[in-house]
This record gives structure tokens, C-alpha cells and sequence, in this order.
């Protein structure tokens, strides 16, 4: 019994002796720092600029109406100064610009409520007249200007509200970005609904239409003058569009001159080129 119970003592100290060696490693991984594992910091997320995409973004110059529903006593109509702020009852000077009409309207609410004029207002904001955000649009457009914009547009829109392309237009639109970006743009397609060529019209951006190249038609012709180069125009088609050969007149008695040089061969079906010149002769009797 003696030898048996000496077995089991020193069993028991074999047992605890592993234990303890098992477990230090593992207490000092656990205390040193270097080599705890923590998911890694996460870092604030930036905030994104606003764009006329989240709504009407407020600048200096709009004139906005704020009011208190059901109190007469707070209505303003005032206009954002050019140190960004606008002026209300109770509460003074409220920085404005570069606001929503929405950011703008819970700014103003939670100053009434801060100073204690009232507990819970509800804030009305509308604006009455947009002056900081415009594209400019230039060129064969039938009313060119300066164009204020309270939304995100298309191209199209903003062509639409100038009242669309004049007669002598071209069909590729300029459209210069306020990052210096310049885009091409094609009027046919944008009118017929590509979005790629569609896009989204940003304040600032300035907007030019140059005048279509022409070709000129004269001689034996009903409507002699300088006429727009349609796409694809040939000579058959330019004469079409200067009325036809009268009456006088005939077909092989035509001549192109291009850059001030007459051209050996006229092929009626051949392309006409810009500033191209056509002469039609007189029919031989």
C-alpha cells in the first residue's frame, strides 16, 4: 500500500508539472501585445461632396423663404450673402451655403429648439429664386444664355430649355467641364436617347454649339445659296437641296470646286466636302 500510494503521488506531480508547462506558453501569448490579434482599425469614412443629385445644393445669391408653420411672426424672405449666411429672427446669422434645402431646414429647426423659442417648429424652406448654380450655353441655340439649374439635368434638357438647335447648328456639342475635361458630344444621338452620350450636366460646365459647315450651289439651280452640309451629303443630294436643275440646266454640265480648284472627275453619288462649291451649266440646244 505504502509503494502504491508513493506510485500515485508522484503520478499526480508528473500531471501537474505538464499542466503548468502546457499553460505558460499560452498565458504569455495571450499577455503580449504584439501578438494579440484585434480586427484592424477601421478609418472614417470621408464625406462625399454634395452634388444636385442630393437636391438642390444652396449658393450665394439664392433667395430662399423660411418659415414657421402656423406662426406669422416667423416668416423670412432672405438672400444668401456672399459670406454664406442668411439672417433670421431669434436666431441671427445661419450659415446656408453649400446646403440642401433639407440640411438647411433641420439646421434652422434645431436652433429654434436650442434657444427655446419654440419646442417642436415645424420649419418650412423653399426656394424662390436659384442664382448660383447655371450652366452657360453658347452658339446656334435659339435662345443662348446663362441657364440656372435647381436639379441634375441631361444635356438634352438643358437643350431643350434653350429651345433646341437653330437650322445652321452643328451636330457635335462642346461641352467644357469646370475641371478642364472637354467632351464631344453627338446632338443625334443624344436626341434620340443614348445616355452614354447624354450625360449629366454639372453648374459651371459651359456648353458650345458651333455652326454646321456649309456648301454653296449656284447657276442653273431653282434655290441657289449656301445651304447646311448634311452627314453623308452627296452631290446628287446638295443639288436636291438647292431645288433641283431648272429648266436650263443640266446634270452633266456640273462643276465642284474644293479649295479654290475645280475637280477633274464629278461623280454625282461622291460625298461633297465643307465649303465645297457647285456650279451648274446651261443645258446644250
Amino acid at each position: 500500500m505504502t509503494i502504491f500510494r508513493q506510485f500515485c503521488s508522484m503520478l499526480s506531480l508528473l500531471l501537474a508539472l505538464a499542466f503548468v508547462a502546457s499553460a505558460a506558453p499560452l498565458a504569455a501569448q495571450s499577455a503580449d501585445p504584439m501578438t494579440m490579434s484585434s480586427p484592424p482599425a477601421t478609418p472614417p469614412l470621408a464625406e462625399a461632396p454634395l452634388t444636385l443629385a442630393d437636391g438642390y445644393v444652396l449658393g450665394t445669391g439664392d433667395m430662399v423663404e423660411v418659415a414657421v408653420l402656423g406662426r406669422d411672426d416667423f416668416r423670412s424672405r432672405v438672400q444668401i450673402q456672399v459670406d454664406g449666411t442668411i439672417q433670421l429672427p431669434f436666431i441671427g446669422d445661419i450659415p446656408a451655403i453649400n446646403r440642401t434645402v433639407l440640411q438647411l431646414r433641420n439646421e434652422i429647426r434645431a436652433a429654434l429648439i436650442a434657444g427655446q423659442y419654440f419646442n417642436e417648429p415645424a420649419v418650412s424652406v423653399t426656394v424662390v429664386s436659384y442664382a448660383s448654380r447655371y450652366v452657360t450655353v453658347l452658339g446656334e441655340v435659339a435662345t443662348p444664355g446663362i441657364v440656372a439649374i435647381d436639379r441634375a439635368y441631361r444635356l438634352s434638357e438643358i437643350m431643350a430649355r434653350v429651345g433646341g438647335l437653330r437650322g445652321t447648328a452643328a451636330d457635335i456639342i462642346t461641352l467644357a467641364r469646370n475641371s478642364g475635361e472637354v467632351l464631344k458630344l453627338d446632338m443625334v444621338a443624344v436626341a434620340t436617347g443614348d445616355v452614354a452620350q447624354d450625360v449629366i450636366v454639372n453648374p459651371g460646365d459651359r456648353i458650345f454649339v458651333a455652326q454646321a459647315p456649309q456648301f454653296y450651289i449656284y447657276g442653273e439651280v431653282n434655290g441657289p445659296g449656301a445651304y447646311k452640309l448634311e452627314r453623308n451629303m452627296s452631290l446628287r443630294m446638295a443639288i436636291a437641296r438647292g431645288g433641283g436643275v431648272t429648266a436650263q440646266g443640266s446634270e452633266r454640265r456640273v462643276k465642284v470646286i474644293r479649295d479654290g480648284v475645280e475637280l477633274s472627275k464629278v461623280d454625282m453619288n461622291a460625298p461633297i466636302q465643307p465649303n465645297d462649291t457647285i456650279r451648274i451649266g446651261q443645258r446644250i440646244f
